[in-house]
């Protein structure tokens, strides 16, 4: 049976005090897969690549199609097995925009695995500048080869950054640090034209969000797609958080391009390596990109990281209690809590309403599967 739970009142979830918000849509695309939500949810699909393009400045919208090329030149190099559905959802939306959307990355999240009782739990937030992906968010219900699985997702997008595959696992990616040439904070958009090129000219390789939905597609288990993670060459560096059904399946995944480095004690996760390398600096906001220092930015990262590892109350918590500054910050766009071996995935959309921090702006998502079957509450 699968449950899904929409429609919870606010005082059931975090900002009690304010109105009424709507609910997370949880769509069934077994059959169709990404292409077919973006069909479905054409509307949304549109409204959401207007929302995260508004974020840059007009001169660079004017050159989206330019990017958009480039994107998909990128994307055909690393020989994705969705080259097709993006094709199929540029062709549906009728847009530019499709493919860099489909080739860009969160810019800071934070994640938490730990036991809760006999079971393992994963915690995370999603930080993104672009405004509107926490109203546009949506649960979407897929299949693969080894099974369903629900990916925390948006219309037109074929990768996964947060999924849990019931009586599989669950797990998360969050964007590594910054390969850094130049210490200087004025010379940090250098290192990230430096990293896209050299991303670009890795041709063959999978970006990290759409081999973790291959994982999700074609592993049967925790142990499956542990070494799948930890093997595959990816385009870029990236870490995941992973968790399956029994107790200790945990593990925090720190992938460079074709090297890893696994971790199952201390499995918390933001966007920084633990322990600290040279050369590599931890992720920062867009509000600080140009002014942080090095020791700025990493600390930044290691500070959400520590504070959600020293966050000890109780996993199942619907409250989501964990969420408080600076794990919340200016970008967090979505909370996550998700357990495979009961599994529940709880999601809660946040974004910019012009204060301080981001509020909740949908409604609690729950939804609780067990064997087989399918309920709407």
């Amino acid at each position: 049976m699968i449950a899904y739970d929409m429609g919870m009142e606010s005082d059931r979830s975090p900002g009690a005090a304010m109105a009424p918000t709507p609910a997370i849509t949880v769509i069934d695309i077994r059959q169709g897969g990404p292409a077919d939500h973006a069909r479905q949810r054409l509307e949304q699909a549109r409204a959401l690549r207007a929302a995260c393009l508004g974020f840059f400045p007009a001169a660079l919208r004017a050159a989206l199609p330019l990017f958009d090329r480039a994107a998909r030149r990128s994307l055909e190099r690393s020989r994705s097995p969705y080259l097709a559905e993006i094709a199929r959802i540029a062709e549906i939306l009728d847009c530019s925009g499709v493919w860099l959307l489909n080739a860009s990355y969160q810019w800071a999240c934070t994640a938490l695995a730990r036991d809760e009782g006999e079971v393992p739990w994963l915690i995370r937030t999603l930080d993104w500048p672009f405004r509107g992906l926490g109203r546009h968010v949506e649960v979407a219900h897929m299949r693969g080869e080894s099974g369903e699985f629900f990916s925390i997702t948006w219309p037109g997008y074929v990768g996964a950054l947060t999924a849990m595959a019931p009586a599989r696992f669950a797990a998360c990616l969050n964007q590594a640090p910054l390969r850094r040439r130049f210490r200087h904070r004025w010379l940090r958009p250098c290192d990230v034209a430096a990293n896209a090129i050299a991303s670009w000219m890795g041709g063959g390789r999978l970006p990290p969000d759409q081999l973790l939905r291959l994982v999700f597609e074609r592993c049967g288990d925790y142990g499956a797609a542990r070494r799948t993670l930890e093997s595959t060459p990816v385009a870029r560096p990236a870490i995941f958080t992973l968790v399956g059904c029994a107790a200790g399946e945990r593990c925090v995944i720190e992938r460079t391009e074709t090297g890893f480095v696994t971790r199952q004690d201390n499995t918390s996760a933001a966007n920084d390596w633990v322990p600290q390398r040279p050369g590599w600096e931890g992720r920062i906001g867009t509000r600080r990109f140009l002014v942080s220092t090095y020791e700025e930015a990493t600390s930044y990262s290691c500070a959400r990281r520590e504070a959600l590892a020293g966050w000890h109350g109780a996993m199942t918590d619907r409250s989501f209690a964990w969420l408080y500054r600076p794990v919340l910050n200016p970008y967090t766009r979505l909370a996550a809590a998700l357990c495979p071996a009961s599994g529940t995935l709880r999601v809660i959309g946040y974004d910019d309403v012009g204060a301080e921090l981001p509020s909740p702006v949908t409604q609690l998502c729950e939804i609780e599967a067990a064997a087989r079957g399918l309920v709407r509450a």
